[in-house]
């Protein structure tokens, strides 16, 4: 699965691993990432194990908007 701006991925590593997580934006091997249990920041791609579900987001959605669409998928 290709890391892509609405994917949702699972963070593996920092104190925030197992938790769910959106990419909102990508660039050179980060990517901007947030969630309902996350705070808005960059993250090593490295970290972050894609799942096969994804949302329609943008790079500028509130962390409202993210927390409560990601709130809807299962």
């Amino acid at each position: 699965m290709a890391l892509e701006t609405g994917r949702i991925c699972i963070k593996t590593t920092g104190r925030e691993a197992g938790k769910k997580a959106v990419i909102l934006k990508l660039e050179k091997g980060f990517a901007l990432i947030d969630g309902p249990h996350l705070k808005r920041r960059k993250c090593n791609i490295r970290h972050l194990v894609p799942t096969s579900q994804t949302i329609a987001l943008t790079a500028h959605a509130t962390h409202e908007e993210v927390s409560s669409k990601l709130s809807q998928v299962k």
